[in-house]
């Protein structure tokens, strides 16, 4: 085995030696449930075979107050080598937005704040301006539905990880309306969830990790689900964010921190854990056969509170609830959240009204991120018994795989073009070398490296490529997400319309 990626067979073998579910549990299991969990299983080991570009992946299936199966399969990191089992830590980003819902909405049944009022009212030092904290509540933040921008607070919280609770607080005054989706429309963005916390914070003192803990995972004894990565390796296999635009995956240069797990995206969970999530959510709070939630508190997080009318994938979304997506697969009502970042994705859903959840957590999210996706709405198909499941998945497969190479393609083509742009600082490359500050989004610092610059902000650091205009530079701190940075003079620089002034 390399540093760098298993090799060869070892790597063909790593698909090979999966870790399903347990053997006496499968044993206990009605003949239906236990011949669909054999199939389920047969389709993920078909499919990551198939596919490839994906090195691990966990899944549980929720029927009812029954788990069907909950596995894990491939590897975690393709440079140990450590296989996925149902208690391997996957980050699943958006999808923690659920969590943090649900935990103002428990804060809300016991009068400690009003999902329906102002944030002025009882966030009185809110940062924002007079009119904005009269006019926004906690349901507009968790919804979408506020209409709000504040660009430096969602970049520090997800990406650079330089902030503290006085610097976000500090930002809340830059936080402007959005012309284009004024309040009451919807527009997805982290920034609500951010803003909520934040407030919360500045209000009472609460971390949002400790609320979520108190008010969710403790209660769904979740012991496995953290918002802190480095509590997760310290429990056990955490998998690595990977990208597969090569011919094996490799571990992805950005990868989270406890500095970047924020309100919006920063949980990370296993499998046996998502599946008391699903549970709870199938039987509005009861687990185990326990009530942990009050009655009602779960379904009144699914209730749409603003509309919207657009397609994912093969999905329908005609709102948003308090975390949740609402919408429809195929005929099925669908409540769900999927999450992404820098090669990781999550899928995490459940039909109400069968009272089947699925979530599926892959380490992949570049080229075949779609297989989340895929893998769920096989569950779903099985278990409604579509005639011509294994001929429409075979097909879905080869499609992938056809949309996996494009995306290849298109990126080797893109790195040709963008090798071929000459270089166009005039100055050479030790002129530009320091650190660079920004009140909104901190700092910047401008390394020379024997390949050329590299770009630091906070934990992202990248090679700068050349750009089309003079004086400027393309960086992907973010994996595959090129911005650009122009040199204005010898001592300062702009980076998202923003302008870095040098330290002397």
């Amino acid at each position: 085995m390399s540093s760098q990626t298993i090799s060869g067979g070892l790597w063909v073998a790593a698909f090979i030696s999966m870790t399903a579910w347990a053997a006496a549990a499968h044993a206990e299991m009605p003949d239906v449930h236990r011949e669909a969990a054999a199939d389920i299983d047969a389709f993920v080991r078909r499919a990551m075979t198939h596919v490839e570009a994906v090195p691990g992946l966990a899944l549980t299936v929720v029927d009812g107050d029954e788990i069907l199966i909950t596995a894990g399969y491939g590897v975690a990191d393709v440079r140990t080598g450590a296989k996925v089992d149902a208690d391997t830590g996957f980050y699943i980003a958006s999808a923690t937005k659920a969590f943090t819902a649900l935990s103002f909405a428990a804060m809300a049944t016991r009068g400690e704040t009003d999902l329906d009022e102002p944030v002025g009212a009882w966030a009185s030092r809110s940062g924002l301006s007079p009119e904005m904290a009269q006019a926004t509540s906690l349901t507009d933040l968790l919804s979408h539905r506020a209409g709000l921008d504040n660009e430096p607070i969602t970049f520090r919280a997800a990406y650079s990880g330089e902030h503290s609770p006085q610097v976000m607080q500090g930002l809340l005054a830059r936080t402007q309306v959005n012309a284009e989706t004024p309040h009451g429309v919807f527009r997805y963005t982290n920034l609500g969830y951010n803003l909520a916390t934040i407030l919360l914070e500045a209000q009472t003192g609460r971390d949002w990790r400790d609320m979520v803990k108190e008010e969710v995972l403790a209660p769904a004894e979740m012991s496995r689900t953290t918002a802190r990565i480095s509590q997760a390796q310290q429990w056990g296999v955490v998998a690595e964010g990977h990208f597969g635009d090569g011919p094996t995956p490799m571990v992805s240069p950005l990868q989270k921190v406890d500095a970047t797990m924020q309100s919006a995206g920063g949980l990370i969970s296993t499998a046996h854990d998502m599946a008391r999530w699903l549970e709870v959510q199938l039987n509005d709070g009861v687990i185990d056969g326990r009530r942990v939630f009050p009655e009602g508190l779960i379904a009144s997080t699914h209730t749409s509170r603003v509309a919207q009318d657009r397609r994912f994938g093969a999905y329908r979304r005609d709102g948003y609830g308090l975390g949740w997506q609402t919408g429809r697969y195929g005929r099925d009502v669908l409540i769900h959240h999927f999450g992404n970042f820098a090669g990781s994705r999550a899928h995490v859903s459940f039909m109400p009204e069968r009272r089947i959840g699925v979530a599926v957590m892959i380490n992949e999210d570049l080229v075949a991120g779609e297989l989340a996706d895929i893998t769920a709405n096989y569950v779903y198909d099985r278990l409604a018994g579509r005639a011509d499941l294994e001929t429409a998945y075979e097909a879905e497969l080869t499609a992938l795989v056809q949309r996996r190479d494009q995306k290849r393609a298109a990126l080797i083509r893109a790195r040709a073009e963008r090798a071929a742009r000459p270089w166009r600082l005039a100055q050479p490359n030790s002129a530009y070398v320091g650190i660079y500050e920004n009140p909104a989004y901190g700092t910047m610092e401008v390394i020379e490296t024997p390949r050329g610059l590299d770009i630091k902000m906070g934990v992202m650091r990248a090679s700068a490529e050349a750009f089309t205009e003079a004086e400027s530079l393309r960086v992907e701190l973010v994996p595959f997400q090129g911005r650009v940075i122009v040199f204005n003079g010898p001592d300062a620089l702009t980076f998202e319309g923003e302008r870095f002034i040098r330290r002397p």
